[in-house]
């Protein structure tokens, strides 16, 4: 009989086997070795009267990459790039109490002396001098935010004392990197073919086609033991487009495609189709009428059900700590709609929302969200956040955001702020205990108009997350939602249309939706059986938005079609500019050339 921490003969040479090769490829990547040869070194920091350093963190993210975009069939650029960005992070003090959760964590004033990048050659000895300058410079700057929380704190009181960073165990990863050269050539030219799609929809004024591959190595060593070696690849295609209405409003849809490798991207036929579904939508979108104010029963695609979970779960479910800042200076913080609920029914009770990192498939088909570990080190498990309408935890990282959740699940995805990592999802599913086919539920939307006496219900096919406005228009719709009292701001629906008592569906244009937030998800009245994956690039920018964020992770949201009890949507006001004055010159050689002015658009 064996007791427990008992391990057979049989056993011992495979782990005495795994733990040679483990040392034997750390020696023989220069990288990794110094790493761990200048943290063990860093580790000895002190000065006197200060407070000595009890956390050390090096990371590297070591990418080589590839990027290409074109229009109307016409290459815009090409780059090929190779970059080694290494990331510091020194804590001094304690868990319960160090330099992380002060509006100043993240300064740091002084010379810098470190280029902030380390050579794309291997050379063991400019590793290590880079990361001895770049300790100095986060060591210097810890221990000067420290002080300025402490004196902070003098002139105020927190509601609640939690540690400011958790223990975690100590991860030994080290996988096989394989790395094959990136077919730039060809990917340009399928870039090229599937931005001239756009030639034959002249209701488009603006297209571009984006392709980006990134092969990635992600290294990690920390003073408790962790250290990693493990792959982040990453490659997607983004579709975007943008035509004006008659009234001069502008329109626009989008799409983006990824795979996490750039050879399990959708064939070159089926890029095309979903080219095509971009400008259709835009060129339908341009003959649509401007949709008129509505609030009754909504019905939301699967495809739009998972978008609008990805936002308003997701978001809500990554909750952040307030930093401490001096007395009578706000600090800048949002806070989760969610924030004190645990133990509140925030969806109907047939709902359950698990967070399942560890999921490769849905039905067959890829999950982005699936990742070994996140950016702490630290492995995800499945997490059940919401049980049966309930919410029970949020998607936390090792800083503690409340009292009684002070360790990590496995979330932190984003760099975040204030010395502290920022969580997000992985494979946030949507399970449902009561569903019917998606056929059914239009039956039921139509049916429920009937019963209130409304001309017609309201389908949403589509939304803008992850998103393709620009941040000018964000801030506008921000100002507007704000001034028409609508509160809370969210993603645009792209594809809304009028479901008539026949069945007649009718695309409307220019509407934002108003009072929606994360309680209206309690007025969800059925579900379907089909579901959607929208795999995305999740940021923290605001929703998702496309090219922006300090740092992107890829991530998954499966849903069903949802189908609202209420839910509001009005026309967006806003000023428009002057459409051109002249149609555009022809785009393809049999058409004409004339350019005539148009009294209509003056």
């Amino acid at each position: 009989m064996k007791t427990r921490g008992a391990v057979a003969l049989g056993c011992v040479l495979p782990l005495i086997a795994g733990g040679l090769l483990l040392a034997q490829t750390q020696d023989s990547d220069p990288l990794l070795r110094a790493m761990k040869d200048e943290l063990e070194r860093s580790r000895k920091l002190s000065l006197a009267g200060l407070d000595a350093p009890y956390f050390f963190e090096y990371r590297v993210e070591d990418t080589n990459s590839f990027n290409a975009a074109a229009t109307l069939g016409a290459l815009l650029s090409t780059d090929s790039r190779r970059s080694r960005l290494p990331m510091v992070r020194v804590r001094v003090g304690d868990y319960t109490f160090d330099n992380s959760n002060h509006i100043f964590s993240d300064a740091s004033s002084g010379s810098r002396y470190d280029s902030g990048s380390l050579p794309i050659e291997d050379d063991y000895l400019a590793f290590r001098h880079a990361f001895w300058l770049a300790t100095d410079r986060t060591y210097k700057a810890a221990e000067d935010a420290i002080a300025r929380k402490r004196s902070s704190l003098k002139n105020i009181s927190l509601p609640e004392q939690v540690p400011d960073f958790s223990k975690a165990p100590a991860v030994q990863a080290i996988l096989p990197m394989k790395r094959d050269p990136l077919p730039a050539a060809a990917w340009s030219d399928r870039v090229v073919k599937l931005s001239a799609i756009f030639r034959d929809y002249p209701q488009v004024l603006s297209s571009s086609v984006d392709l980006e591959v990134s092969e990635s190595t992600n290294y990690l060593v920390n003073s408790e033991g962790t250290v990693e070696r493990t792959p982040e690849d990453l490659a997607y295609i983004r579709v975007r487009a943008s035509g004006l209405a008659p009234d001069g409003v502008a329109v626009r849809d989008a799409d983006s495609i990824q795979a996490f490798h750039a050879g399990d991207l959708p064939s070159e036929a089926d890029l095309g189709r979903r080219v095509t579904e971009v400008a259709k939508d835009v060129a339908a979108l341009t003959q649509a009428p401007v949709g008129e104010a509505y609030d009754g029963p909504m019905l939301f695609e699967a495809r739009a059900a998972a978008q609008l979970f990805g936002q308003l779960l997701g978001d809500n479910l990554k909750v952040t700590r307030k930093p401490v800042a001096d007395a009578g200076r706000s600090a800048p913080h949002v806070a989760s709609e969610f924030e004190n609920r645990v133990g509140s029914r925030v969806l109907p009770e047939f709902l359950t929302v698990i967070d399942d990192a560890t999921l490769t498939q849905w039905h067959g088909e890829t999950l982005l969200g699936h990742y070994e570990y996140d950016l702490e080190g630290v492995a995800p498990k499945p997490l059940t956040l919401i049980d049966k309408g309930v919410l029970r935890t949020y998607l936390l990282t090792r800083t503690p955001a409340f009292k009684g959740f002070d360790s990590s699940n496995g979330h932190a995805r984003m760099t975040g702020s204030f010395g502290a990592r920022g969580a997000g999802f992985g494979n946030l599913t949507i399970q449902s205990s009561e569903t019917e086919p998606s056929s059914e539920l239009k039956k039921k939307l139509i049916e429920m108009c009937q019963q209130r006496n409304k001309p017609y219900g309201i389908l949403i096919r589509k939304l803008d997350y992850p998103s393709s406005a620009s941040i000018e228009e964000l801030r506008r719709l921000a100002a507007g939602a704000s001034q028409s009292g609508g509160g809370h701001l969210v993603v645009l629906p792209l594809l809304v249309y009028k479901v008539y008592p026949d069945g007649r569906e009718e695309l409307v244009r220019g509407v934002q939706f108003r009072g929606v937030s994360t309680k209206s998800l309690k007025d969800i009245v059925a579900t379907s059986q089909e579901t959607y994956v929208l795999n995305m690039i999740d940021s923290n920018a605001p929703f998702a938005l496309m090219g922006a964020g300090s740092y992107v992770a890829s991530a998954s949201v499966v849903a069903p079609a949802v189908l609202f009890d209420e839910l509001e949507i009005e026309p967006i006001q806003e000023d428009v500019p002057k459409p051109p004055i002249v149609p555009p010159p022809a785009l393809t050689s049999s058409a004409g050339n004339s350019l005539v002015a148009s009294a209509a658009v003056r």
